[in-house]
């Protein structure tokens, strides 16, 4: 029967500090990150486009180039809530992007519409991520509580049960993550090739490389997050596993 004095001894083992470790080193690097592009966005944002185009009409161009006409463009409150919602077919771009005239505007708005372009096309993996948003919604809920609880049963009850529930809706939740990089990754590289392509948005090479360079690190971001929840995971699969001691 494993006890709090069982907790407590394997955690003196070192067998949950590793965990811990692991989980606070990718924190850290996350918010290093987090940190590097909102600075870079920061950065480019005050870079007027040569071409003067504001976010909303990249994106109203870049829609029309390939061909898409029920697509809506919409501006959304908040900071860098910038989104592509496939179940409306809309392209919501926060004021910043919807307004200004900059660099980082045109490669957020271009990276946006590289969603829709995405859809447009049947995009394999953005069909998969949408067709797995109601399960990962409820998995996250489920998240919220069954770890903690989970974990104080396995200590006073020795019951496994709701922690496994909620390392199973964790490993949903990473594995979404997962699937979420090729499908952001995809969308930069589509909006890059275009503005590549369009001289009459983004007139300059100097302007691409740095369109280039915010995107990279806006997909860091992304990495970040799938590292963090996969750590995360191993780290509850650690403490399930204990329980065979």
């Amino acid at each position: 029967m494993m006890n709090l004095n069982m907790i407590l001894g394997y955690i003196g083992t070192g067998g949950f500090n590793s965990g811990w470790l692991l989980m606070i080193a990718i924190a850290i690097i996350s918010l290093i990150v987090q940190w590097r592009f909102k600075s870079k966005f920061k950065e480019y944002a005050e870079i007027p486009l040569s071409s003067g185009m504001s976010g909303a009409e990249v994106a109203e161009r870049m829609l029309r180039d390939h061909g898409i006409t029920n697509v809506q463009i919409m501006s959304v409150e908040g900071q860098l809530t910038d989104h592509y919602n496939p179940e409306n077919r809309t392209v919501n771009l926060s004021p910043d992007v919807y307004h200004s005239r900059s660099v980082a505007a045109a490669a957020v708005a271009a990276h946006e519409c590289g969603h829709a372009v995405q859809h447009a096309k049947a995009y394999s993996w953005l069909r998969l991520r949408s067709a797995l948003v109601p399960m990962v919604q409820f998995a996250s809920n489920l998240v919220q509580w069954t770890l903690m609880i989970g974990v104080m049963l396995m200590i006073f009850s020795n019951s496994p049960t709701v922690l496994f529930i909620g390392v199973i809706a964790l490993g949903v939740v990473t594995v979404f993550s997962f699937i979420t990089l090729p499908v952001e990754f995809d969308a930069s590289r589509r909006a890059l090739a275009w503005l590549e392509n369009n001289y009459t948005v983004m007139q300059t090479r100097q302007e691409h490389s740095e369109a280039k360079d915010a995107l990279w690190w806006a997909a860091m971001t992304y990495v970040v997050a799938a590292l963090s929840s996969l750590a995360t995971l191993l780290y509850y699969l650690q403490i399930l596993n204990s329980r065979r001691d």
